[in-house]
C-alpha cells in the first residue's frame, strides 16, 4: 500500500513539474512570424501581433495585441485592433513537433471599423480575396479553418466616405462562429448593444465567403432588434421630424447578390413629420422587400401599416445613394375607418381643431411617395366620406354668418375630397370638394405650413334645405334685393323694381386662416354683393 502511495505521489509530482516547465520550454515568440503569416495569407490583410506567450492551462497562444490592416483605399487606420488574441492550438504537435495547428481564435475587446464608400463597397469587401498589397498571399483561396471563431466585448463603428451622417456605433459586440472555413457554410450568432438601450441579435448560417466581395457572402438568418431609437443612434437627424422606438423581428435571406427580407415592426411613438407629434399607440407594420446588392436598389413588395383591423399598403421601389435612400412608392388606403386612423394623424402632422374628434366614416387615399426617405413628397387624391367632426360647430365659427346659428355641437361631413401635394416646406391642397349637409357645399384650395398655419380661399354655396343655409340665403337675397332696388331707383326713378327670387343660392367667398387646431373662418359677404354691380 505504501509503495502504491509513493508511486502515485511520484506521478503527481512529475505532472506538476511538467506543467511548470512546459511553458518555459515552449517559447510562444518563436511562433509569432508563422502565425502572422498564416493569418495575413488567409485574410488578405497584413496582421500584426504583439508579444506572443504560451498558456498550457488554456491550451493557447496569447498575443498581447493584434492589428488587422484595412484596405488601403479606406485609409491607414486598422480594420480591427484588439488588446488580446487567444489562438487555440493542438498541444501535442505544438510541444513535441513545434507544429502550429490552430483550433480556435478568440479576439477580446476589439475595435472594428466598418466603412462604405460612394460606390457601395465596404472596407471588408476584399477580406479573404486576392489582395495584392498583402504580403505572402498566394492566388489560391484561403485555407484558414478553425473549430470556433469568437469575438467578445467588441465595439464597431459604421461610417461612410466621404461622411454623410454621424457614425453609427455598436457596443458589446459578440460573435460566435462554429466550424469556420472560408470555403464552407457555417453557423453563427451575433449580438450587439445599440445606442439608447437597444439590442440586436442575428443568428443563422453564412458562407462560403465570397472571394470577389465578402459583403456578398450568402446569409440565411433571423434578426431580432429591440428598442431601436434611430434618432439617438444617429441614423436620422432629429431635425427631420422622423422618430420612433421600434422592435423588429425579421428573416433575412441572401444569395450574395439578391437579399430578401420578410418581417414585422412594432413602432412605438411613431412620428413621420416635422409638424407631427408621436402617435399615442404603437403601429404594427408588416413588410416584404428585396434588394439588389450590386445596383443598391430594391423592390417593396408590400409594407402594410395596420390600424385596427385594416391596413394601408405601400408598394414600389427604392434606391440607395451616398446621401440618402430615394423612394418611389405608392400608398393605397381604400375605405379605412376614420376613427381607427385618427390616432395616426398626429404622426403625419395632421391636426384637427382642439376639442374635436372624428366619428364614423371612411378615408380613401392614393398617394405617390417620392424623394429622400426623410424628406418625402406625398401627392395624390384623398377623400373622407360620411364622418362627423364632433365638438366643432362649423356654423358658429363662420364669422359674418354668426346671426344664423350653429351646427348643434358637431359638423357632419358627407364628403370631403381634395388633391394633396405635401413637401417638407409646405402642404398644398387643391380641388377641394366638400359637402356638409348642415351648411352646403364648398370648393377651393389653399396651403398648410409646417407649423400648421392655414391659408385657404373657398367658395361656399349654402343650402336652403337646412336652417343655417336658409337663413343665410334669405339674408343674402334680401341684401341683393335692396341693392338692386337702390341701383334701379337711381337709374330709373319711375320704373318698378323687378321681383327678386327669394330662394336663390349664391356662392359666398370664405377665407380660412389661423391654425389647424384653431382655424379662423370668415365669410366675405361684401364680395358677394359687389358681384351684383358687375
Amino acid at each position: 500500500m505504501r509503495t502504491g502511495v509513493k508511486v502515485l505521489v511520484a506521478v503527481v509530482g512529475v505532472i506538476l513539474v511538467v506543467l511548470i516547465l512546459v511553458p518555459f520550454l515552449v517559447n510562444g515568440e518563436t511562433f509569432r512570424p508563422t502565425l502572422e503569416n498564416r493569418l495575413t495569407a488567409a485574410l488578405g490583410r497584413k496582421v500584426t501581433l504583439g508579444h506572443l506567450s504560451f498558456s498550457l492551462f488554456s491550451g493557447s497562444l496569447v498575443a498581447s495585441d493584434i492589428a488587422i490592416a484595412d484596405d488601403p483605399a479606406f485609409g491607414d487606420s486598422p480594420f480591427i485592433q484588439a488588446k488580446e488574441l487567444k489562438v487555440g492550438v493542438e498541444l501535442q504537435p505544438l510541444i513535441f513537433n513545434k507544429e502550429l495547428r490552430i483550433t480556435s481564435l478568440l479576439i477580446d475587446t476589439p475595435s472594428i471599423r466598418l466603412v462604405q464608400n460612394q460606390a457601395g463597397k465596404w472596407n471588408f469587401s476584399s477580406i479573404g480575396g486576392n489582395n495584392p498589397t498583402a504580403p505572402q498571399k498566394s492566388s489560391a483561396p484561403p485555407e484558414l479553418s478553425v473549430g470556433e471563431l469568437k469575438i467578445t466585448n467588441g465595439s464597431a463603428q459604421v461610417s461612410s466616405v466621404p461622411p454623410t451622417a454621424k457614425p453609427f456605433v455598436y457596443s458589446g459586440v459578440g460573435v460566435d462562429v462554429k466550424q469556420f472555413a472560408f470555403r464552407n457554410k457555417f453557423p453563427f450568432d451575433l449580438s450587439a448593444n445599440l445606442p439608447a438601450n437597444g439590442t440586436l441579435k442575428l443568428n443563422g448560417t453564412a458562407g462560403p465567403i465570397s472571394e470577389k466581395d465578402a459583403s456578398q457572402t450568402p446569409v440565411h438568418a433571423s434578426l431580432h432588434i429591440a428598442h431601436l431609437d434611430p434618432v439617438a443612434a444617429g441614423i436620422i437627424e432629429a431635425s427631420k421630424g422622423v422618430s420612433t422606438i421600434a422592435d423588429i423581428d425579421a428573416q433575412v435571406d441572401s444569395n450574395g447578390t439578391q437579399l430578401n427580407s420578410v418581417g414585422k415592426i412594432k413602432a412605438a411613438r411613431l412620428q413621420l413629420s416635422r409638424a407631427g407629434s408621436p402617435a399615442p399607440q404603437p403601429v404594427d407594420i408588416d413588410y416584404k422587400i428585396s434588394s439588389d446588392l450590386v445596383s443598391r436598389s430594391g423592390k417593396v413588395s408590400d409594407i402594410a401599416l395596420h390600424t385596427g383591423s385594416v391596413a394601408a399598403h405601400v408598394t414600389g421601389s427604392y434606391r440607395m445613394t451616398p446621401a440618402a435612400i430615394l423612394l418611389n412608392l405608392h400608398l393605397a388606403a381604400p375605405n379605412l375607418p376614420v376613427e381607427q386612423l385618427e390616432e395616426l394623424l398626429p404622426a403625419v402632422g395632421v391636426k384637427i381643431p382642439s376639442g374635436s374628434s372624428l366619428k364614423g366614416g371612411t378615408l380613401t387615399a392614393n398617394l405617390n411617395i417620392s424623394g429622400p426617405a426623410t424628406e418625402t413628397t406625398l401627392e395624390g387624391p384623398v377623400e373622407i366620406d360620411n364622418t362627423k367632426l364632433a365638438g366643432f360647430d362649423l356654423g358658429s365659427k363662420i364669422q359674418g354668418l354668426n346671426p344664423f346659428g350653429g351646427t348643434g355641437g358637431g359638423t357632419d361631413i358627407q364628403k370631403l375630397a381634395a388633391v394633396v401635394d405635401s413637401t417638407p416646406q409646405v402642404t398644398k391642397i387643391s380641388n377641394i370638394d366638400a359637402n356638409i349637409p348642415q351648411i352646403g357645399t364648398a370648393t377651393g384650395a389653399g396651403t398648410v405650413s409646417p407649423s400648421g398655419e392655414l391659408n385657404f380661399n373657398l367658395v361656399a354655396t349654402l343650402s336652403s334645405n337646412n336652417a343655417v343655409g336658409a337663413l343665410a340665403n334669405q339674408a343674402m337675397n334680401t341684401a341683393r334685393s335692396q341693392v338692386q332696388g337702390l341701383i334701379g331707383g337711381f337709374l330709373h326713378p319711375g320704373a318698378n323694381s323687378a321681383p327678386t327670387p327669394t330662394n336663390t343660392a349664391r356662392g359666398i367667398p370664405l377665407t380660412v386662416t389661423g391654425t389647424t387646431t384653431n382655424p379662423v373662418i370668415r365669410a366675405d359677404i361684401r364680395a358677394n354683393i359687389k358681384g351684383l354691380l358687375k
